[in-house]
């Protein structure tokens, strides 16, 4: 049996906490900011973490699983 890849793009944009939970980044801070309020900007720069139900799927897709 061969290993299991690493998808290119999961491994960019999921990291591991220290107890096992997955932190990602929150969308819709690239552009068109200027109709965005300097708290809503500052709220998506922070980390979040995956919702429950999608934590076996990228746990697949970063092969932790």
């Amino acid at each position: 049996m061969p290993k299991m890849k690493t998808n290119s793009g999961a491994k960019k944009r999921f990291a591991l906490t220290g107890s096992g939970k997955i932190k990602r980044k929150h969308a819709f801070k690239s552009h068109i900011l200027t109709k965005k309020s300097k708290k809503r900007k500052r709220n998506l720069t922070k980390t979040g973490l995956v919702h429950k139900a999608d934590v076996n799927s990228i746990k697949t897709l970063l092969a932790l699983k």
